[in-house]
């Protein structure tokens, strides 16, 4: 995946199904969600690749990238925030699937809380490196999901 270039104030937004997992969301969906997280600091557009993939391809990247040797749920590549958000999100169908069991959700509002936790990171959102800024991430996906019609991820 790579980063084109980012001028257009709309969201330009590639899908891609590099797996065959059930119940996968269709591109209006993660369209809909990641434009609603896009929107958080005001409408700004977006150049933004969200790639679902199997196991072995999350586990290769979480690895190749973050030095972490297991397949994580989502992954944010951030390449550009300003004039507007450029960057590739990737998305664990397994992984996805697996915790929503686990957690008794619908599968649909946990893509749904990982797209719109992902599209978070690539405008700069951190949850890992403070307290505090961690707090104002979670409140902004409760508040972007509310506005979706999901419940709280983390109720």
């Amino acid at each position: 995946m790579a980063a084109a270039m980012c001028t257009s104030k709309r969201l330009n937004l590639s899908v891609q199904y590099a797996c065959a997992a059930p119940d996968l969301p269709g591109r209006a969906d993660v369209r809909r969600w990641a434009r609603a997280a896009l929107d958080v600091d005001g409408a700004r557009g977006g150049q933004i690749t969200v790639r679902f993939v199997d196991a072995d391809e999350g586990q290769t990247l979480n690895r190749d990238y973050r030095g972490k040797d297991y397949a994580t749920n989502v992954l944010s590549f951030p390449y550009e925030i300003e004039p507007v958000v450029c960057g590739d999100l990737v998305i664990c169908a397994g992984v996805v699937a697996r915790e929503a069991a686990e957690q008794d959700k619908p599968l649909a509002a946990h893509y749904a809380h990982l797209i719109v936790h992902g599209m978070l990171h690539l405008q700069g959102y951190d949850h890992e490196e403070d307290e505090a800024e961690a707090r104002a991430m979670e409140d902004c996906e409760r508040a972007v999901l509310a506005a979706l019609g999901y419940p709280d991820p983390y109720a």
